[in-house]
C-alpha cells in the first residue's frame, strides 16, 4: 500500500513508516526484532486473510492477547482490513470476555491459545463469531475450528479498498462504570490520529526515540505507546509486565531506551528498589505517568533513577485519551499541578449550573477537541450524561465528572471524583462490578466496596461485607471466589467483615462514612 496523500487513518502510519524505514527495527520482544517492512507484510497478509474471513467494514474483532507481536499485528490488520478492534486484558475472565463479544457481537476473535480455559468454554454457544484465530499450540484446540495465527500469515490474499473515512469508527476500549458492566468507548479514526499527533508533539518525541511497553495494550496508556512508536518509524521494546523488574531493567540497558512510561505503582516499586540499591538508567530522555496522581514525593527520587529525563505528570481518561499534561520544567514550581489542556483542545470548569467557575475555585472539568469519543457502544442514554451540548450547535462538551480547579495560569489542580470509580495499579475498577461477584457467596448479606488511599497503588480496593446470621462466613472465602471470578487488579486488597453497613436517611449505604 502505498501513501502519497495526508495520513487519514490509523493503520496508513505504519505503511508511510515501512516507506520511510524499511529495514529499521519496528517491534522488539522476547528476544525477536521485526523491522518497518517485516511488519507491514505481515500486517497485510491477516488484513487479507481477515477480508476473506468475512471480516467487512465497521465488524468488530476482539483481540484477547498479551503483549506479543502477534497482538501488535492484529490491531493494524484489523484497522487495515477495515474493521474495528477491542482489545481485551488477557487477565480478564470468562464471564467478562464473554459479555465483551456479545455486547460488540464480534464476528473474529484473535487470541492465544494459552487462554484456551477462558475462551473455550464460551466459543459454542456464541451466536456472532464466525472466525477464531489463535496463537501457539493449535493442538488443544483441535475441537474449536480455529486457525493458527502462523496459517493465517501465510494465505496468499489481496488487501481490498474499505473505503474507510476518518470518521469510521477504529476501536472499542471497554471500560469499567458505575453502571457495573464495562462500557465500550467508541473511538474514530479522526479522534485516535488527532490525539495522536498532540501526543507526539507535547511529548517532543522523534523517530530516533525507543518506547518501552510494559503496560497492557488493553489499557490506552500502553496502546498509544505502540501507535506513536509506529506513526513516527521509532522502535518499540515489549514486555508483558512489570512482574520482572531485573528483564525490565536489562532491556532499558540493552535497547538504550528513552521513553519510560508507567503508572505510579510501578514508580513506587522502582523507588522502593532504588532505596535499596541504587538504579541508574541514564539513557531514558522522558519519563510520563498517567492513571493516577503522581505524588510529588516521589519526583527527587525519580530524578536520580532517570538524571537525563523529563519529567511529565498528565491527567486523562479513556473518553478522549488525554487531556492535559504538566510541562516538565514545571514540576517543582507546581508539584500539585497536572498542567494544561494538550496541544489542540480546551478545557473549562464549571459549576453544577453549567456555568463557569473564577480561579481557583473548584468545579466539574468540560474537556473540547477533536479528541472527544464517539460515545458509548449502544448506550445513548449513557452517552448524553457525559457528551453534553456546547456553545455551537451540535457541538459537544465532554463531561469528565472529576472536580478541578485553575490557576490563573491555566494549569489544573485534580480535587477529586464525583463517581465511586477505583483507580488502583493504573485500572479502573467498578465496586459494582466487585459487589456482584461478592454478593454470590454463600453466607453474604451486604457489600459494600470503596477505594481507600494506598502510597503504592494509587487507591487499594477494600470490601465490606456484613454475613447472614449463623453464617461461618470467613475472609478466606471471600477472597478464593474473587481470585477466581476477578482481574488480579480486582481483587480487594482489604476486607472486613462488619455487623452493618452505615446507611443514608433514605435507607442507602452510605460509603462517604467508610474507611
Amino acid at each position: 500500500m502505498e501513501i502519497q496523500r495526508p495520513l487519514r487513518l490509523m493503520h496508513e502510519s505504519l505503511f508511510h513508516s515501512a516507506q520511510q524505514y524499511p529495514g529499521k527495527p519496528a517491534l522488539v520482544a522476547e528476544g525477536e526484532e521485526i523491522t518497518y517492512q517485516q511488519l507491514a507484510h505481515k500486517v497485510n497478509c491477516l488484513a487479507a486473510f481477515l477480508q476473506q474471513q468475512g471480516l467487512d467494514r465497521g465488524d468488530r474483532c476482539v483481540i484477547f492477547m498479551d503483549n506479543t507481536l502477534a497482538c501488535a499485528i492484529s490491531i493494524y490488520a484489523v484497522l487495515a482490513a477495515g474493521g474495528v478492534f477491542v482489545v481485551v486484558n488477557p487477565q480478564t475472565k470468562q464471564g467478562k470476555l464473554d459479555y465483551i463479544l456479545r455486547d460488540c457481537e464480534a464476528t473474529v476473535l484473535i487470541t492465544d491459545s494459552h487462554l484456551r480455559r477462558v475462551f473455550r468454554p464460551i466459543l459454542d454457544e456464541n451466536p456472532f463469531l464466525r472466525c477464531v484465530i489463535a496463537s501457539g499450540d493449535m493442538q488443544t484446540l483441535a475441537d474449536a475450528g480455529a486457525i493458527g495465527f502462523a496459517d493465517a500469515l501465510e494465505q496468499s490474499g489481496e488487501l481490498k479498498d474499505t473505503g474507510l473515512i476518518q470518521k469510521d469508527l477504529a476501536a472499542l476500549i471497554y471500560t469499567s462504570g458505575s453502571t457495573g458492566d464495562p462500557k465500550g468507548v467508541m473511538h474514530t479514526h479522526l479522534s485516535m490520529t488527532f490525539v495522536l499527533g498532540s501526543l507526539i508533539e507535547y511529548l517532543r518525541l522523534s523517530p530516533e526515540d525507543r518506547l518501552l511497553l510494559m503496560l497492557p495494550l488493553a489499557f490506552d496508556y500502553g496502546l498509544y505507546q505502540l501507535f506513536m512508536s509506529v506513526h513516527l518509524g521509532a522502535t518499540l521494546v515489549m514486555e508483558r509486565s512489570f512482574t520482572y523488574p531485573a528483564v525490565i531493567f536489562e532491556r532499558i540497558r540493552e535497547f538504550e531506551v528513552t521513553v519510560f512510561p508507567a503508572v505510579p505503582t510501578i514508580y513506587a516499586m522502582l523507588i522502593s528498589m532504588h532505596h535499596r540499591e541504587p538504579l541508574s538508567f541514564p539513557s531514558v530522555t522522558r519519563v510520563t505517568n498517567t492513571a493516577a496522581a503522581l505524588p510529588a514525593g516521589q519526583v527527587p527520587a525519580l530524578k536520580e533513577i532517570f538524571p537525563n529525563a523529563l519529567i511529565y505528570k498528565m491527567y486523562g481518561l479513556t473518553e478522549c485519551k488525554r487531556v492535559s499534561y504538566l510541562e516538565p520544567e514545571l514540576i517543582d514550581l507546581k508539584p500539585g499541578s497536572v498542567g494544561r489542556a494538550i496541544p489542540g483542545t480546551e478545557v473549562c470548569i464549571l459549576d453544577e449550573d453549567g456555568n463557569p467557575v473564577a480561579p481557583g475555585d473548584t468545579g466539574i472539568l468540560h474537556v473540547r477537541g477533536t479528541h472527544l469519543m464517539l460515545g458509548y457502544w449502544r448506550s445513548p442514554e449513557l452517552s448524553d450524561k457525559v457528551l453534553v451540548s456546547a456553545s455551537l450547535p451540535g457541538e459537544k462538551l465532554l463531561r469528565t465528572g472529576d472536580w478541578f480547579s485553575m490557576d490563573e495560569d491555566g494549569d489544573l489542580y485534580f480535587k477529586g471524583r464525583s463517581d465511586d470509580i477505583i483507580k488502583t495499579r493504573g485500572e479502573k475498577v467498578s465496586p459494582l462490578e466487585v459487589e456482584n461477584v461478592v454478593a454470590m457467596v454463600a453466607g453474604v448479606r451486604e457489600v459494600a466496596v470503596i477505594g481507600v488511599p494506598d502510597d503504592t497503588l494509587g487507591q487499594a480496593v477494600k470490601c465490606f461485607v456484613v454475613p447472614d446470621r449463623d453464617s461461618n462466613l470467613s475472609m478466606r472465602d471471600i477472597r478464593k471466589v474473587c481470585v477466581e471470578q476477578l482481574e488480579n487488579f480486582m481483587v480487594p486488597k482489604y476486607i472486613e467483615i462488619v455487623a452493618d453497613l452505615p446507611r443514608t436517611s433514605t435507607g442507602k449505604i452510605s460509603k462517604k462514612d467508610l474507611s
